[in-house]
């Protein structure tokens, strides 16, 4: 079985072997806004019943409007995270259909990993190729969107993505959906970090690419990830797959009443925050000297012979940043909450021995 992945956000863990009480550490392991939204009132009835459709609707809409994915009503979805794990499922079953259409009686609830090869755009996130190899499937990590080819039967690629910030142009992703289509294969798009680069998103033309699926985080853009929620944007009948195997009520009503209010609600003071605190945490690396190797505008990738030291330099002084066992001269340092934070990472690092 495939170990599972260590992500970032483990103040826990590091308190434990560097000292210090967790609330007490800088958490810049993340992707996520360090200046989480102000919270509308939530109806009592929100914490009080189960989620009634109606509030499922107002999400819905809010989501379609925020997203400007035209006809299609995104989904929400208790974090993507739950969804990528149907993705393997989904692929089965549309694979298996494919199969019996063609006069092949399907007779096993698999279908040989040749005939189900993933490609996933790499390196990323790696819950995607962790999904697929547990189901069974045979996973190819390719280096760019021209590698992936005709037999793969589903493709994957996080724009921008996570950890390095490539970003892949609209019109690119639209010529490769439709390579996937003419071949029978379905498109994956995670825009996770999408809300602050919009025009590298699909959601607006999503409705004309029947073979995309595109995932949406909630909690890092506005700073609430504890609320586990996403949305996925796809046709009707992948949607209503994807809401009848994760069950009634997989998301919570408190989660979906703030959907609702934060999705119409004015973002400007948001992106202005974080706009600000982008400039603040590049601000300090620079000083510092530490290259910039990419990166979105809630996180920045730094390359570092040094990575591992200046890593446990960081944990002493009890900031967590997230390192990477794939390639170990990154670091990624994600955004400081406020000008003392900054001023806590900045000496932390001039303090390091180089």
């Amino acid at each position: 079985m495939s170990a599972p992945i260590a992500h970032g956000g483990g103040i826990t863990a590091a308190a434990a072997t560097f000292g210090g009480r967790p609330e007490d550490w800088l958490d810049l392991s993340t992707g996520i806004n360090p200046c989480p939204v102000i919270l509308p009132d939530i109806p009592a009835r929100a914490w009080h019943r189960l989620p009634d459709s109606h509030l499922v609707d107002e999400a819905r809409f809010a989501a379609r409007d925020y997203y400007r994915s035209g006809e299609i009503l995104p989904l929400p979805v208790p974090g993507t995270q739950a969804v990528i794990q149907l993705l393997p499922r989904l692929l089965l079953q549309d694979r298996q259909a494919a199969v019996a259409d063609n006069g092949v009686a399907v007779t096993d609830d698999r279908i040989a990993a040749t005939d189900n090869r993933v490609a996933v755009v790499s390196p990323t996130y790696g819950e995607y190729a962790r999904a697929f190899t547990l189901a069974g499937f045979a996973v190819d990590a390719v280096g760019d969107v021209a590698a992936i080819r005709a037999e793969h039967r589903l493709a994957v690629v996080v724009n921008p993505n996570n950890p390095d910030g490539r970003a892949w142009p609209a019109e690119t992703l639209i010529a490769l959906h439709d390579r996937m289509k003419a071949a029978g294969g379905l498109l994956v798009v995670d825009e996770a970090f999408g809300d602050t680069d919009p025009a590298l998103s699909l959601d607006a033309c999503a409705q004309e690419l029947s073979n995309l699926i595109i995932f949406r985080s909630f909690g890092k853009f506005f700073g609430l990830a504890g609320l586990r929620l996403g949305f996925a944007i796809a046709r009707r009948d992948i949607l209503e797959r994807f809401e009848n195997w994760l069950g009634p009520w997989a998301v919570s009503g408190p989660a979906l009443s703030l959907a609702g209010s934060l999705l119409r609600s004015d973002l400007s003071l948001i992106r202005g925050r974080i706009d600000d605190r982008r400039a603040g945490l590049s601000a300090v690396l620079s000083g510092t000297g530490l290259r910039k190797a990419g990166g979105t505008a809630l996180f920045t990738l730094v390359a570092d012979t040094r990575a591992g030291d200046i890593y446990t330099h960081l944990c002493q002084h009890h900031i967590l940043v997230r390192k990477f066992d794939y390639a170990p001269d990154w670091l990624r340092f994600g955004l400081t909450p406020d000008p003392a934070a900054d001023r806590r990472l900045g000496e932390a690092l001039q303090g390091f021995e180089r």
